[in-house]
């Protein structure tokens, strides 16, 4: 899995999809803890083989980041996607796969959604509100725990990370985030996602069951900085798709 930096986003948008071009995920945890609660987290394998996280945001709806989603700018087949949800290790979820030709990127960010048949799963709530600068935020994921080749290292089990939000214009967010821009820029705290991770939850830190999707991973540095999606800046996309 390559590194993934990201410049300006919307200039890196497929237009017609709206979906990033990207030949391989960005982001796993690097650091961190081993999950004990996530039941919205999801797993994304591509040919059997780990890629990416999401999440459950309603029975049958899973948000992603979109550049998962394609190779070599081209588009990853639905019948070579497999998600495992409803288990922390991933090798024991229940299989599900998507519903051909229902996939539904973002015009101006890098996120996904993938009708599934229906899930029996917990669902995450939607943030209604931005981000605040100094926010300590959870993120989860089954991504690479080191460095290097990231492929070797993918976590079976969900793993979680706390990150602090920083404002956009911080010079270590460059290429990141940018003022106004669809992603929110966080430093590391107790860990960091890395390959395999992108995708995954952004979380309010609140009591199980409490807790408020903030955001879509979709690209680290892997040693301090990150940067994801903002999902109350595509609430009305996401509404408009999954009629939540």
């Amino acid at each position: 899995m390559v590194r993934r930096v990201r410049a300006l986003l919307l200039t890196v948008l497929l237009l017609v999809t709206g979906a990033v071009m990207s030949s391989t995920p960005a982001a796993a945890v690097i650091g961190g803890t081993e999950s004990t609660y996530g039941p919205w987290a999801v797993r994304m394998l591509v040919d059997g083989k780990p890629e990416c996280t999401g999440t459950a945001v309603a029975p049958e709806w899973i948000i992603s980041a979109s550049h998962c989603f394609f190779e070599q700018a081209q588009p990853i087949a639905d019948r070579r996607i497999l998600f495992r949800v409803g288990d922390l290790d991933m090798n024991k979820g229940t299989r599900v796969r998507p519903v051909p030709g229902a996939r539904h990127g973002a015009a101006d960010a890098d996120m996904m959604l993938i009708k599934v048949p229906p899930m029996k799963i917990p669902t995450a709530p939607l943030a209604t509100s931005p981000v605040r600068q100094g926010q300590l935020v959870r993120q989860y994921g089954w991504g690479a725990t080191c460095t290097g080749d990231e492929n070797t290292c993918q976590s079976p089990v969900l793993k979680q990370s706390d990150l602090r939000v920083v404002r956009p214009d911080d010079p270590r967010c460059e290429g990141f985030s940018a003022p106004g821009g669809s992603d929110f820029c966080m430093e590391k705290v107790t860990g960091l996602p890395a390959g395999g991770d992108s995708g995954g939850p952004v979380m309010s830190i609140a009591p199980n069951g409490t807790e408020t999707l903030l955001g879509v991973f979709d690209t680290s540095d892997r040693e301090q900085i990150a940067g994801a999606g903002e999902i109350s800046q595509q609430l009305s996309w996401i509404r408009s798709v999954i009629g939540k």
